[in-house]
């Protein structure tokens, strides 16, 4: 889904021109529908490389619309965000639901327990996830999440704002288990 307000649909569109005009390549699950197909579509056609990672099952018209650029079929879910964050250099995400939140909480955990030490942000469209940082902030407070493992997630309103948290972003925190390596390895970072 697109959403309810256009904001949303304009965040989708300046973050692809960021991405584009920073000479940034695009891995997404794939498909062209939601503000990802918007941002896909749109980095595909400024001429970037736009790679889709989509479980086999999901591949049909009625779901995924028209696909643009590499395709790259998976088994299921797990294998498609653990491809996706194999391709990664970074993850952003937009207002979205369910599919988004997991998404956005694994790589954070991911991160939390030193298996990546990529940047993970949140396009805060009008205060999108405002609910969800006070939520993370509260757990710090009540010493459910370390504090210094709060710095995972960087967070702006805009996506010019975003890229420039993103590109200074430096892994500080303390991993919780970074002795991982048998998950590193096969997730491939």
């Amino acid at each position: 889904s697109q959403g309810n307000k256009s904001s949303y649909h304009d965040a989708a569109i300046d973050l692809a021109n960021q991405l584009v005009g920073g000479g940034i390549d695009l891995v997404y699950g794939g498909g062209s529908i939601g503000l990802m197909g918007l941002v896909s579509q749109a980095v595909y056609h400024g001429g970037r490389h736009v790679i889709g990672v989509i479980p086999k099952t999901l591949m049909t018209p009625e779901i995924v619309g028209e696909m643009v650029g590499e395709v790259r079929p998976v088994g299921d879910m797990h294998q498609r965000k653990a491809e996706m964050a194999r391709l990664s250099d970074a993850f952003i995400a937009l207002p979205g639901g369910y599919g988004t939140l997991e998404e956005l909480l694994e790589v954070i955990t991911w991160a939390q327990l030193g298996i990546h030490h990529k940047p993970v942000g949140l396009l805060n469209v009008e205060g999108y996830y405002d609910s969800l940082l006070t939520f993370i902030d509260q757990a710090v407070e009540e010493g459910f999440i370390n504090p210094a493992a709060r710095r995972i997630i960087v967070s702006a309103p805009t996506a010019h704002q975003l890229m420039e948290k993103l590109e200074e972003y430096v892994p500080y925190y303390d991993m919780v288990a970074s002795g991982l390596d048998w998950e590193a390895d096969r997730l491939g970072f």
